[in-house]
């Protein structure tokens, strides 16, 4: 065989750590690495050839190791969107349990559109010694391995079964990793013989490479419908999602809001996109939205969609925004998300359309009495906010809200809050205040429960200054707590506020409201004798400096013991499972059993009957 002499021999697992290593990327007019490093546990599928390939190129592309495999991933998913998407992590498993740990995490990227590369090891593509330790067989398909569960939740997945496969598979991943409409999860099953393979690859695939934010330009014609829309408008709002944020048009955004006088309501992944206090910044949109935004919302003759994808949430479950006289436009660089609910695309990054849009709006602006009425209500909902964060009274067992509080009285402009399921991501959504892009970073397209501390790992690593504030609940921590361990060791430092409720706290709420029943849920609800779990202690074990607050006065206390310590963090505080904050809200359609031998759900079919009908205006 003749070798080229522009080749570079080396093993799959090789070539593909070379790769990544050559991968840059452009951020604010300088270059860094792509790959902020590859999250690895090693075991026989991926310890002789990732493994061996990643020691070799430590010095270029950093490894790291935690304790669990969907931990890692939500670390990985956490840097990339603290880094808007400018940079990425990669994630290595064994096959089997390794591999299917995975499953999760990438549902989780692919909803929240955010890059991370998968890489679980396979069995033999040989198939010589197979059945292998943690193979799994099936009679249907000799071909099927557990990676396949992958495939749904990956917006690209590949097979290396021959070394030469990645010359081509592995630009198509970054294709997929870098496009802004198309990011997400990519899966390269690596079976564990051809990882080891030798074969002569072509030097330039292992060239350095730089990517750019890519910002496809608005249609002329998509540009004029919308811009007639909007001018045709007089009681306009603008909902800011997650797109303002990796396209960097905040300063777009603020531009059009001022010189048009348009409010601005965020969803979860939009909030941060304007200053908490900015006059036209209505909160909050949808189910765990403001009252500003939500009324405002109501009474608009225009929603100006911006890069979000229009989920139940945002919506309240499509009874916010559907109106026969209420014109709706959405811009967003993915046409599938643009087109959604009827609403007029333009298919174009935010930055740049929100720009031409209001070159093309020269002189229009939205009527003053409704600009007006948006600052007076953004106001009052600031006051209402004042009101349920302030310090409850001591002799009652505070709310998420009052702990929220203490958490943003404790904080600066600097810091940024992580969370991602149960009662708290929507109490922070309606009450944090952030002041700048990225202070606030909630998982809740997947709503994840066990994200929120292995996030806040991966936050800390795309940070370089501020705290990271991790808030969760004791089901959140008891679900994936690990990664403290992983936190201690790597030195970097969160500051975990951990609202003691005594179980799941926020379904149990919605369990009451759909059955007015409670069952299963609240610890003393499941057990005659329900345990007490001693969560300093735990904390303590795993490295952290750990301590309880037995009121919101002495959890103020303590958070400015954290902000002053070195380590990781937690601090345990005991919360009312039963509050929640009852200002703000929408609509959300969580159907009652229509049939039921029980009274109380019933009562409560009757009652989701009505606020249906009343909230979709029928």
């Amino acid at each position: 065989m003749t070798v080229r002499s522009d080749s570079v021999r080396l093993t799959a697992a090789q070539a593909l750590v070379r790769f990544l290593a050559s991968q840059q990327t452009a951020i604010d007019g300088g270059e860094q690495p792509l790959f902020g490093g590859v999250w690895a546990i090693f075991g026989h599928g991926n310890v002789a050839g990732l493994g061996e390939a990643l020691s070799v190129e430590r010095e270029r592309l950093a490894t790291f190791r935690g304790h669990n495999e969907q931990s890692m991933a939500h670390a990985a998913i956490g840097f990339a969107k603290a880094t808007h998407r400018r940079r990425m992590m990669a994630v290595t498993t064994s096959i089997g349990p390794g591999a299917t740990n995975l499953v999760t995490a990438a549902a989780a990227a692919h909803v929240n559109r955010l890059p991370v590369l998968l890489l679980p090891a396979d069995g033999f593509a040989s198939r010589e010694p197979d059945p292998v330790l943690q193979q799994l067989e099936t009679a249907s398909s000799a071909a099927i391995s557990v990676n396949d569960a992958l495939k749904p939740v990956s917006r690209y997945w590949d097979r290396i079964t021959r070394p030469q496969q990645l010359i081509t598979a592995l630009p198509e991943a970054m294709r997929v990793l870098t496009d802004p409409a198309e990011c997400g999860p990519v899966t390269l099953a690596f079976p564990q013989d051809v990882q080891v393979e030798a074969y002569d690859f072509p030097a330039a695939l292992f060239e350095t490479r730089v990517h750019t934010v890519r910002r496809p330009q608005p249609d002329p014609e998509e540009l004029k419908i919308v811009a007639a829309s909007i001018a045709a408008a007089s009681r306009p709002l603008l909902v800011a999602g997650g797109g303002v944020h990796y396209s960097g048009a905040w300063e777009q955004l603020e531009r059009f809001a001022t010189a048009h006088g348009v409010p601005v309501a965020e969803t979860q992944a939009g909030k941060g996109s304007l200053p908490w206090d900015h006059p036209l910044q209505a909160g909050s949109i949808g189910v765990t939205g403001s009252e500003a935004a939500n009324e405002l919302a109501r009474e608009a003759d225009l929603i100006i969609a911006v890069g979000t994808r229009l989920s139940d949430f945002t919506t309240a479950s499509r009874t916010l925004f559907e109106s026969g006289s209420k014109l709706l436009v959405s811009i967003n660089v993915a046409s599938f998300d643009a087109g959604k609910h009827g609403f007029q695309p333009l298919v174009a990054d935010a930055r740049d359309a929100l720009q031409a849009l209001s070159a093309s709006l020269a002189g229009w602006r939205a009527a003053e009495e409704w600009t007006a009425r948006a600052r007076d209500r953004a106001q009052r909902w600031r006051e209402t906010v004042d009101a349920v964060t302030r310090r409850p009274d001591a002799s009652r067992l505070p709310s998420d809200a009052q702990v929220i509080g203490a958490v943003q009285r404790s904080s600066t402009p600097d810091d940024a809050v992580v969370c991602a399921a149960g009662g708290m991501p929507g109490e922070l959504h309606k009450l944090w205040r952030t002041e700048r892009p990225g202070g606030y970073h909630a998982e809740y397209g997947y709503s994840t429960m066990g994200y929120e501390i292995a996030g806040g790992v991966g936050v800390r690593m795309a940070r370089t200054g501020g705290e990271v504030y991790v808030v969760l609940g004791d089901g959140s921590y008891l679900m994936a707590n690990s990664e403290i361990a992983t936190a201690v060791a790597m030195r970097h430092k969160l500051i975990i506020v951990l609202a003691d409720n005594h179980g799941f706290g926020s379904i149990n709420r919605l369990q009451q409201t759909t059955t007015h029943a409670r069952f299963n849920n609240l610890l003393e609800d499941v057990y005659d004798d329900a345990p007490s779990v001693d969560f300093v202690a735990h904390a303590a074990a795993l490295g952290a400096r750990s301590e309880r607050a037995g009121d919101v006065v002495e959890l103020e206390a303590a958070l400015q013991r954290a902000r002053a310590a070195t380590e990781t963090s937690v601090i345990v505080i005991e919360t009312d499972p039963h509050s929640s904050t009852e200002a703000g809200g929408a609509f959300w359609d969580v159907p009652v059993a229509e049939s039921s031998p029980l009274a109380s759900t019933r009562a409560a079919r009757t009652a989701y009957e009505s606020s249906r009908r009343e909230a979709r205006g029928r």
